[in-house]
């Protein structure tokens, strides 16, 4: 049986702790002189990915 290989994309999207999957935010790339300081503050803030998707984060990780 090979080996499980990892999604290398969401490698580079998510970073697993002890106990929950760390991810980052959308819409900070680009047009960002529309957007105000408070709101650029809070998008660089980490956030946690929800519970729902945990099992498939998981999955693309092949930590399930």
């Amino acid at each position: 049986m090979p080996k499980m290989k990892t999604n290398r994309g969401a490698a580079k999207r998510f970073k697993l702790k002890k106990n929950a999957i760390k991810r980052g935010s959308a819409f900070k790339s680009h047009i960002l002189t529309k957007k105000s300081p408070k709101r650029k503050a809070h998008l660089n803030a980490s956030k946690y990915v929800h519970s729902s998707n945990v099992d498939s984060v998981k999955n693309l990780l092949c930590m399930a």
